[in-house]
């Protein structure tokens, strides 16, 4: 039952870390129209959306 458990948190933050990579970068290119920032902010993910909810 443990290991069951362990399996799906694993899987719930994979995919928590992908989708936060996709919204900084979709949001990232809908402001600054660049695939270099895009990039750069996918690599910050959460970090990046956060800091754009914040200061936008």
């Amino acid at each position: 039952m443990n290991e069951e458990k362990q399996i799906s948190v694993k899987k719930t933050v994979k995919s928590g870390i992908t989708f936060g990579s996709a919204l900084a970068m979709v949001i990232s290119y809908s402001t600054w129209r660049s695939v270099g920032w895009a990039v750069f902010h996918g690599l910050l993910s959460w970090i990046y959306v956060i800091y754009f909810v914040l200061k936008y």
